[in-house]
């Protein structure tokens, strides 16, 4: 069976959003264009990972650039995008690694979210060849999500996962673990029950 791409070049809306109440959300990757829809789901830190690191990648870009790449220095305001994920939200795999890389001819960076692949543990040949796969462009490889942004869109996408990232449960101000709306227990207060 050959691979299954779902392929996005400057896609109408490519957004991280999340499913659920903080402390039980699933995170998700959209992408939207002429009328289709791709999710995919992945861990929060994944999430914040992959926002971070594009904001590094296009601050590189700028800086290699001397300043001449089609690529701002913080998200534009008018970009701002704060609406849900769409809905149904019907997840096409879970992510196991990301890639990124900017296409300096065409100025677009390039995302690549590949689903999580079962590795047989029995066998370190095994593993070595399902990691060389991984990194080759394989038609048999595990399905993709491939998505083209402008330096614009990039840097937008990244403002608003990070902010899906930390609107999440609040920290709890003494250990700094996640509060849930019923409270913790305070590993800084020694075990007694902190609420929220």
């Amino acid at each position: 069976m050959s691979r299954q791409v779902f392929f996005y070049d400057a896609p109408d809306r490519f957004v991280a959003g999340t499913v659920g109440l903080p402390g039980r959300r699933s995170f998700y990757l959209q992408a939207t264009a002429a009328g289709r829809t791709t999710s995919v789901a992945l861990e929060k830190t994944q999430v914040a990972a992959l926002a971070e690191r594009i904001d590094e990648l296009l601050d590189e870009v700028v800086r290699r650039s001397g300043g001449n790449a089609p690529v701002p220095a913080v998200s534009p305001a008018e970009l701002a995008d704060t609406a849900p994920l769409e809905t149904p939200v019907e997840e096409e795999f879970r992510v196991g690694t990301m890639a990124l890389a900017w296409d300096g001819e065409d100025e677009r960076m390039i995302v690549e979210a590949q689903a999580l692949v079962e590795l047989d543990a029995d066998s370190e040949e095994a593993l070595a060849d399902a990691e060389e796969r991984l990194l080759q462009d394989d038609e048999n490889g595990p399905p993709m999500l491939r998505v083209r942004l402008t330096g614009t869109m990039a840097r937008a996408f990244a403002k608003r996962a990070l902010e899906v990232v930390n609107a999440g449960r609040p920290p709890c101000p003494l250990c700094s673990l996640p509060l849930d709306p019923e409270g913790h227990v305070c590993p800084r207060q020694n075990g007694y029950r902190r609420d929220a």
